[in-house]
């Protein structure tokens, strides 16, 4: 059987996937992208809503095989108008799943929170129609709630009764770590066996290592890098007020910061680097094609993730920090679970919403190009060898075939399970990159030993 033989194809026809998501375009949305395209990949037909955004203008285009139908989305900046956005958005989203209905058809609605109010689509058409439902849990919300507006309020419980409803309705729950898959079981109260781990790791097929553009550390000796959404629970205003203190009481005047990303905060974070006298040493990017986006983090001699310590980012794994690392750059976080989970060895970790300190941390790797060297060594290695994308397509599969199950007789189950090694055997797929983590955790080792050598000696 060949290796692109259709998964699905183990049922009388492929089965149809519509994947929902509102908080960004595809193919921008990189976990989505990855998903859409290994079921793609495995035999599936899938279709997208998703909204329109700089540079996903059109609003019905196929890209890869993937059928994409965008709606325009009015982007809340104030509590009171994000009822606004998500009941245009829902209004849309609603149309537009018709739409697929009538012109592909699907058998699944798989619904990328934030926010938990597509289960009412997906729990129309399970009721009605008999379709299955598929929460993809991207964003705590109760928690994010709590890190946009610092409110418990009657608010904070109508999001808290919202994603109790969508684990009711799913029938099965994609968690993107192990803190998640905690909250799917404990306030969900869903069965062990239909919450499945699936990180969001990064396709190395995008993240290539480029040669810096020394242009854009416009004269400067060193350049930190930034991308990311541009949010208040992000935590940007801790990165301004780190590169204040770098600047006007440490006196360096040879770094750059580079921040790629877009957001309801753009505006404001430049307003406060003017206000922080730090406009002239900071560079707003704004959304980017990944042209230009590859060219800053491989510009980049340290980057950073200054996500607020919250509830939220203590639980949530960040793209960006996984993208850091496959491009082999040191990073410098806030000391966060999740966080700590991911980067390891390959990061520095700043005390709690301390700028000073993660300025400090900064300025500390900076100055070390041998252990610059070694930390983003570290990250690439451990992107390469478990945290990479074709790592977690077998687990979305996996749990895809559980979704199914009850459709599959013994031996068709069987055939599928080999069919998912077959597609995502690493070992055979992946020779030589195996022999770069190898090289790659070998120069690491040899580089410890190195420096533990000259510390006795000293």
């Amino acid at each position: 059987m060949d290796n692109t033989m259709a998964l699905a194809g183990n049922f009388s026809k492929p089965r149809r996937v519509l994947i929902i998501v509102e908080n960004l375009p595809v193919p921008f949305d990189r976990r989505v992208w990855n998903e859409a395209t290994t079921l793609v990949k495995a035999g599936y037909e899938v279709s997208v809503i998703c909204p329109t955004g700089h540079g996903a203008d059109a609003r019905r285009e196929v890209i890869d095989g993937i059928h994409v139908y965008r709606h325009p989305l009015i982007e809340a900046r104030r509590m009171h108008l994000y009822f606004v956005e998500y009941s245009v958005a829902l209004f849309w989203e609603f149309i537009l799943a018709w739409r697929v209905y009538f012109e592909r058809g699907f058998d699944v609605i798989h619904a990328c929170n934030p926010p938990d109010l597509i289960f009412l689509i997906g729990g129309f058409f399970k009721l009605f129609l008999g379709k299955k439902f598929v929460f993809d849990h991207h964003d705590i919300n109760p928690e994010l709630f709590e890190a946009k507006f610092g409110k418990r309020n009657f608010l904070y419980r109508v999001v808290a009764a919202l994603e109790r409803w969508t684990f009711a309705v799913a029938d099965i729950s994609i968690a993107t770590n192990n803190s998640y898959r905690t909250i799917a079981l404990e306030r969900g109260r869903m069965k062990h066996d239909r919450v499945f781990v699936v990180r969001s790791g990064p396709n190395l097929e995008r993240l290539r290592i480029v040669p810096p553009d020394p242009s854009l550390k416009k004269g400067r000796a060193y350049c930190v890098g930034y991308v990311g959404v541009l949010g208040a629970q992000e935590g940007l205003k801790y990165l301004l007020e780190a590169a204040r203190y770098i600047v006007h009481v440490l006196g360096r005047r040879d770094i750059q910061f580079c921040i790629a990303g877009g957001g309801p905060e753009l505006e404001r974070l430049k307003a406060l680097s003017t206000e922080l006298d730090v406009a002239d040493y900071v560079t707003f990017a704004g959304r980017i094609p990944d042209t230009e986006l590859l060219k800053i983090l491989n510009t980049a001699d340290v980057c950073v993730n200054p996500d607020e310590c919250n509830a939220m980012n203590d639980k949530s794994t960040m793209n960006k920090i996984m993208e850091y690392m496959a491009l082999g750059k040191p990073i410098v976080q806030f000391d966060l679970t999740e966080g700590r989970f991911t980067a390891q060895e390959a990061s520095l970790y700043a005390k709690s919403n301390d700028p000073v300190d993660f300025a400090d941390k900064i300025v500390e790797l900076l100055g070390d190009a041998e252990r610059r060297k070694r930390l983003g060594e570290f990250g690439r290695a451990r992107v390469l060898e478990c945290l990479e994308w074709p790592h977690e397509a077998p687990k979305l599969l996996r749990a895809y075939e559980a979704l199914f199950e009850l459709s599959l007789n013994e031996d068709a189950r069987a055939k599928r399970s080999q069919t998912i090694g077959r597609l995502f055997d690493l070992s055979a797929r992946d020779a030589d990159r195996r022999s770069q983590v190898q090289h790659a955790r070998a120069d690491v080792t040899k580089r410890a030993a190195k420096e533990a050598t000259t510390s006795d000696t000293a």
